[in-house]
């Protein structure tokens, strides 16, 4: 009769709400940079810097978009160059937000994250692992980034939840929420891009430029 030991269940790293709610504790005065919200988080290090770069597309303000969309294209590009950590520019790896405003981004947005918490769950995580589907992920990034830098109107909140299905796929590990996000994705892409030319315009202008 075997006697195999009973495989061991890998813990399930801390969610979303738990890394804001970890960040958001200590002296309020401090300055947390980039480098030190990406440290530690391992494959999961770009979520959290999608995360953080979508954020001012929810800002009401017509920059919102072109400050997030270049940031979601840098992270589109590394995705599909196959790279195991996000890399960033020294002088964006050092600027960063004071603990207190974290803080308050976290009270704001913890309610809708603790709704999320039973729907988002580690799943299908091998599909994440996958060249193919990193480059999947990539391209799309890049597209929606493009399109969120574009000056169309009414588009900044839906672009960026859009990516946040996105940056929440690879912050919890959920592939079958990844797949939810390709399908959005294209669609978007395909309704707000390539019909309207705009998209199709710089992407012939970014060709030509590597060319």
């Amino acid at each position: 009769m075997s006697t195999r030991p009973p495989r061991r269940r890998r813990p399930r790293e801390a969610g979303t709400r738990a890394l804001l709610d970890a960040y958001a504790a200590g002296n309020p005065d401090d300055i947390l940079t980039l480098r030190m919200l990406l440290s530690g988080l391992g494959r999961r290090a770009f979520g959290m810097m999608l995360f953080i770069s979508i954020l001012p597309a929810f800002i009401p303000v017509p920059i919102g978009g072109a400050i997030s969309g270049p940031l979601v294209v840098l992270i589109g590009l590394q995705l599909i160059a196959l790279r195991r950590r996000p890399w960033l520019p020294r002088f964006i790896a050092e600027r960063g937000f004071h603990r207190h405003a974290l803080a308050r981004f976290d009270r704001t947005i913890s309610p809708w994250l603790a709704r999320l918490e039973h729907l988002i769950k580690p799943r299908l995580d091998w599909l994440l692992d996958q060249r193919g589907a990193a480059a999947v992920t990539g391209l799309l990034l890049v597209l929606l980034g493009l399109l969120l830098s574009l000056p169309i109107p009414l588009t900044n909140y839906l672009f960026g939840a859009l990516l946040l299905l996105f940056a929440l796929a690879l912050l919890e590990r959920d592939g079958m929420l990844m797949l939810v996000a390709w399908i959005g994705g294209a669609g978007a892409v395909v309704s707000f891009g390539f019909a309207s030319g705009h998209l199709v315009a710089m992407l012939g202008s970014m060709v030509e430029r590597w060319l």
